[in-house]
């Protein structure tokens, strides 16, 4: 008895030492929050992942008008979706954070939409479109997942359009900031009430649809107002609740994936 007991015991060990290998991934810190993973789906996950690739700064991962059949879960840097028009200007659509998937939606249509370019260098977990559809084929929760992942990503798409017909430029920015900011916080990269910005200027102006110096005389006025503090680029929010007023903000807090009382 006293032998089973210590194998018991030490199985359940390997598995809590194998799941603690997952804690520090961003994407694996983010789904959980709506789908509850045991140590196999952890292990079909990683059995679907082809490869870890190391992307350096400033190099395009999707291009416009170009196919793309691959999931990219992010696990270390930052990148932007943007729309290059043909007199030369740029909108960003929206930020690529740690935990984000590069390629959701692009590869799932016959072409890309629209670019993806690293804004630092980055870490990525490659999984061909392929490869995650016959996971899925196996473990339905995987595509429930990305179901609820392809919903968040909607509602951010939302917010910019919020914000380049109806928000004020001070309205926008602030709003951008808390959303940076609660999407870090999702994946342990902030802290409650400060985070480091990853963007440029350039580069949310170009989300905004703002010039550099109006951004820059924005960010003054929300510094000046006793909303936030700015040190280089560590933001701190000196008053979170008047700028969540401000910007109306809320942050996208995905529901549990509900589980049939059959599978409970």
């Amino acid at each position: 008895m006293n032998r089973i007991s210590l194998r018991t015991v030490s199985t359940r060990g390997r598995a809590h030492a194998a799941k603690d290998i997952w804690r520090a991934d961003p994407f694996i810190t983010r789904i959980t929050k709506f789908v509850d993973l045991t140590l196999p789906d952890l292990q079909s996950l990683r059995s679907a992942i082809e490869s870890e690739l190391t992307v350096k700064k400033r190099r395009d991962l999707v291009l416009d008008g170009y196919h793309f059949c691959k999931l990219c879960f992010v696990k270390d840097g930052f990148a932007a979706r943007y729309k290059l028009l043909r007199n030369g200007k740029r909108q960003i659509i929206n930020f690529v954070l740690p935990g984000d998937v590069v390629g959701l939606a692009g590869s799932f249509l016959d072409h890309a939409v629209n670019s993806v370019i690293a804004v630092s260098d980055m870490t990525l977990q490659v999984c061909t479109l392929e490869a995650f559809a016959s996971l899925c084929y196996r473990q339905p929760k995987f595509a429930l997942m990305l179901t609820w992942l392809a919903v968040q990503e909607s509602s951010n798409y939302a917010e910019r359009v919020v914000d380049i017909g109806r928000r004020t430029p001070i309205e926008r920015l602030a709003h951008l900031l808390l959303e940076i900011h609660s999407r870090l916080l999702m994946v342990g990269s902030a802290t409650d009430s400060a985070f480091d910005l990853p963007f440029t200027q350039e580069m949310m102006s170009d989300a905004l649809g703002l010039s550099v110096p109006h951004l820059n005389r924005t960010l003054t006025q929300l510094r000046a107002d006793g909303l936030i503090a700015l040190n280089g680029r560590h933001v701190q929010f000196v008053d979170q609740k008047g700028l969540q007023l401000l910007a109306q903000f809320q942050p996208v807090q995905p529901a549990r994936i509900p589980v049939p009382a059959e599978l409970a």
